[in-house]
């Protein structure tokens, strides 16, 4: 049933979140090198990303709060791919580690794909399910 399985997905999609969002706390310099440089203070950052994302997951869990959540999941990994951008754009060495294009595609691939994922999960915009359907 879908909405066993969304709820699964929910509580699994939430607990990764509030886990890398506390990495960001406890690995922080890990995550500085793809910071953009014109943000300044890239621990400043990292430290507030982890705090988005804990919150992120935290209330996606919810089925109370899980569509406002989703929204703000959307627009936090749109905003986080900065980063990323920032990483792929300027060959930015990850932990001693230079990745290709290939690697960059499929990132990028996989943050739109979990775009979708959580879209689905929340039942918004053409994942949204009638009521009276159920």
């Amino acid at each position: 049933m879908p909405t066993n399985a969304r709820r699964f997905s929910a509580w699994a999609l939430g607990a990764v979140f509030v886990f890398i969002g506390v990495d960001h706390f406890i690995r922080t310099t890990w995550y500085e090198p793809i910071v953009p440089d014109i943000l300044g203070r890239p621990d400043v950052w990292v430290y507030l990303s982890g705090v988005a994302e804990i919150l992120f997951g935290a209330l996606f869990i919810s089925t109370r709060y899980r569509e406002p959540a989703a929204k703000f999941g959307i627009l936090m990994l749109v905003a986080l791919y900065w980063a990323n951008l920032n990483m792929w754009v300027n060959d930015i060495p990850l932990n001693g580690v230079k990745y290709g294009t290939a690697w960059h595609v499929g990132r990028l691939l996989a943050q739109t794909l979990l775009i979708g994922f959580i879209a689905w999960v929340a039942e918004l915009g053409p994942f949204k399910v009638d009521s009276e359907a159920r």
